[in-house]
C-alpha cells in the first residue's frame, strides 16, 4: 500500500500514523484477496475542529467524528449484505481519509484501549469504506463489522464490537 499522509495534528506524529494505516489498510486489502503493494490512499491526520469541518462540508453535521472516507469511485451495492465489487485494477487510488485526534483519543480512553489500537480499528474500517462496505443497512453492518473483527483478529487485536 501507497499511503500519502499528512499530519496536520503533530500528536499523530508520536503515534506514527502512517505505520499505523499502512499495517491496517494492508490488512484489511489482503483480507479481500487484493494485493496491497497495489493500491494507493490519502490520509490526513487532523484535529476536532478540521473534521468538524470537513463533516459539515461534505454530510451536512457541524460536529467532530471520528474518522471520513472519501471513496475515488463509487463501489456500493444495490443489495443489501452483498460484496461490493474488487476496485478497478487499472486505477490504484481507492480514496481519502481523515482522522481527528481529540475524538480518538476520547473514544480510546473510554473503551479502555490504546490508542494505537482504536486508530488500527478506524483505519480498518475506513479502508473498507473506501473499498464499497458500508453500515447503513443492518445486512451490510454485519457483513462490514464481521470483517473488521476478522481482519483485526489476524493482527491480534480484540473484537471491537464485542460487548
Amino acid at each position: 500500500m501507497t499511503i500519502d499522509c499528512l499530519n496536520e495534528d503533530p500528536r499523530w506524529d508520536a503515534l506514527d500514523l502512517e505505520a499505523l494505516a499502512l499495517a491496517a489498510s494492508d490488512a484489511a486489502l489482503a483480507e479481500l484477496g487484493l494485493d496491497p503493494e497495489a493500491w494507493e490512499i490519502s490520509l490526513m491526520g487532523c484535529d476536532d475542529d478540521r473534521i468538524a469541518a470537513l463533516n459539515a462540508d461534505f454530510r451536512g453535521k457541524p460536529t467532530p467524528t471520528n474518522v471520513l472516507s472519501w471513496p475515488s469511485d463509487e463501489r456500493g451495492v444495490d443489495l443489501a449484505g452483498e460484496m461490493p465489487a474488487a476496485p478497478d485494477p487499472t486505477d490504484p487510488e481507492l480514496g481519502d481519509i481523515a482522522i481527528a485526534y481529540q475524538t480518538c483519543e476520547a473514544e480510546a480512553q473510554a473503551a479502555g484501549k490504546p490508542m494505537t489500537e482504536h486508530v488500527t480499528h478506524l483505519i480498518v474500517h475506513a479502508t473498507l469504506h473506501l473499498l464499497g462496505f458500508d453500515h447503513e443497512r443492518d445486512e451490510d453492518a454485519t457483513l462490514m463489522e464481521g470483517l473488521e473483527t476478522q481482519i483485526l483478529g489476524k493482527m491480534g487485536l480484540d473484537d471491537p464490537y464485542r460487548e
